[in-house]
């Protein structure tokens, strides 16, 4: 059974934002003026009065008493109100999962799968049909309330680094409809998106759901973004009474608060005290242009790092390491990091991204074909963990993809990976004359390849002897897994190579059985539970095994065969 993460979601906020914030005592002053309800409203010409109005019959000049308009009735008609049956949002470019993709799936189980899986997880494509999953407008599943599965789904999101994913989730339900869970997840995306402004409709009604220093700060910050300090200030010291004037929590909140239209209020922002990075202050920070110290990011979960490559107020040259190590996690996309090496080059900046820039020009642009490889070796040969190898396979993938096919180059197998490492499997498919049997490219292709043909056990074995024995268990669980290789020779390639693909448990049966009923979301959620680690070398060809072959019984045959290229690639 893949290891679970904690029994309860843990909050990124700092210490102490979940203790109540200090009720103030009545401020003196005037009588409160009455409300808008109670106060007479003169018809105005083009508004439509509520049908049960009737103004009766007056003489000619004789006063009218004014009827009060429900104004939410024109700010949010009923046409535009969004369900709790169905809450998700769809990306530009990707296709939705069909709504009812959660099948008869209990909203209850689906929930603690969420809550308790350990983000990020090991597969760069696992990660990517995740997200694609939890975002898509899905069926709120029986058994749980929509606003809070919303924010279930966008709490899993952010810990997987999804910033974006997460706010487009909680953005489809009204805020008529919030809980007090989705007004605590809320508050976590404004802050990984770097945006203290998404809190502001909200944060009156979230400082009564919540009463906790964090909101009662965040109506103080929405305050001097309306530009009026005064009222902001009033209320700043109010969140921070009973706290040292020196907590850099406070000193972020009072700098977004600065702000507003009325200018900026002069705070500086000490780092050295501080020994912990949460969200509160990389989102203020990022925020307002205040630069993390690198060191702290060590502090922090990987998913920061994932944040801080999403943030478009950041510098292309602080966002190029932290972009590529998103990529190996499917939060940036290929296309993303040549784009963004490109902002790189364009600034002029001569620190090491000037030269992976040019590196990466001379790979597409180059006439001479040797030139384009060797500009490839030299981003490949650029790095050393086996992480930021994968990303400059990511990184090249579409430069690779134009090298033509022949039996003179070298470099093959790099080119096969860097091109499946980001879909490019129709160019990669052209090396299948090429490549030599039992080669990592020939292994690479044979799991890419659509089409039906069968593998032999002895081809696998055949691989092991020539490579490493990870790999070549990654090739049988992804080999059977498509269903490449009949059940006999399945069997013996799995007891050659000590891999139990026949072993049950109950995550086994629960991703087979999705697998079977074709309940797409379930399957790519069990699929993450089933990959809690950053690293591959904790995945077990077992869970690849029914990860795969769940994912093609369930309609998701493309995403099963870059799954199972990416485990045979990323495997030591």
């Amino acid at each position: 059974m893949p290891a679970l993460g904690q029994d309860t979601p843990e909050s990124l906020l700092p210490p102490g934002f979940d203790d109540p914030a200090p009720t103030p005592a009545p401020a003196p002053g005037p009588a409160p003026a009455p409300s808008r309800a109670a106060q007479p409203i003169a018809p105005v010409e083009g508004v439509e009065l509520p049908a049960d109005t009737a103004l009766g019959n007056v003489a000619e000049g004789a006063p009218v008493e004014a009827v009060a308009i429900d104004l939410s009735r024109y700010e949010l008609p009923e046409f535009a109100r969004h369900s709790l049956d169905r809450v998700g949002a769809v990306a530009a470019g990707n296709a939705a999962f069909p709504a009812d993709s959660f099948g008869d799936s209990d909203g209850r189980f689906l929930q603690v799968l969420m809550r308790r899986m350990d983000a990020p997880i090991a597969s760069r494509w696992a990660s990517i049909v995740l997200r694609r999953a939890l975002m898509s407008p899905l069926d709120t599943p029986a058994g749980v309330n929509g606003a809070d599965f919303a924010a279930d789904r966008a709490w899993a999101l952010l810990r997987m680094g999804e910033a974006n994913a997460a706010r487009a989730v909680i953005e489809d339900v009204d805020t008529d409809n919030y809980t007090g869970w989705l007004y605590q997840v809320a508050m976590q995306a404004a802050l990984a998106s770097g945006d203290p402004a998404m809190l502001c409709p909200i944060a009156d009604k979230g400082a009564a759901a919540t009463p906790q220093r964090g909101w009662a700060l965040a109506q103080a910050m929405c305050m001097g973004l309306a530009g009026k300090p005064n009222e902001a200030g009033q209320l700043f010291n109010r969140a921070r009474s009973g706290t040292s004037p020196s907590d850099i929590d406070n000193l972020l909140a009072e700098k977004v608060l600065g702000t507003g239209a009325q200018g900026r209020r002069a705070v500086t922002i000490e780092w050295n005290p501080v020994s912990q990075l949460t969200a509160w202050r990389w989102g203020l920070a990022t925020a307002t242009g205040v630069e993390v110290p690198a060191d702290l990011y060590q502090t922090a979960g990987p998913q920061v790092r994932y944040w801080q490559a999403l943030a478009p107020n950041l510098d292309a040259t602080a966002r190029a390491s932290a972009a590529e190590l998103a990529a190996t996690a499917g939060v940036f996309s290929s296309a993303g990091l040549v784009d963004l090496y490109s902002e790189i080059e364009q600034s002029g900046d001569t620190g090491g991204g000037l030269a992976v820039a040019r590196d990466l020009r001379t790979a597409y642009t180059d006439g001479d074909v040797g030139n384009r490889i060797k500009a490839l070796q030299t981003l490949w040969d650029g790095v050393s963990t086996p992480r930021t190898r994968y990303a400059r396979l990511i990184l090249t993938a579409r430069a690779a993809s134009w090298i033509p096919a022949g039996d003179k180059v070298e470099e093959a197998d790099r080119l096969i990976q860097s091109m499946l490492s980001s879909g490019y499997e129709a160019a990669a498919l052209e090396w299948r004359g090429v490549v030599k049997r039992g080669s990592e490219g020939w292994a690479l292709l044979a799991l890419a390849d659509p089409g039906g043909s069968s593998i032999a056990s002895g081809d696998v074995a055949g691989f092991a002897d020539s490579g490493s024995r990870r790999k070549a268990q990654m090739l049988l669980a992804g080999l059977a897994g498509l269903g490449k290789l009949s059940a006999g020779e399945a069997q013996n390639a799995a007891s050659a190579l000590d891999v139990q693909i026949g072993g049950v448990n109950a995550w086994t049966q629960a991703i087979d059985a999705a697998g079977q009923r074709g309940d797409a979301a379930t399957v790519a959620l069990l699929a993450g539970v089933g990959m809690q680690s950053l690293s591959w070398d904790y995945v077990a060809p077992e869970a690849l095994f029914h990860i795969v072959a769940a994912m093609r019984a369930a309609g998701m045959g493309n995403y099963a065969r870059m799954i199972a290229v990416e485990a045979v690639t990323r495997a030591a």
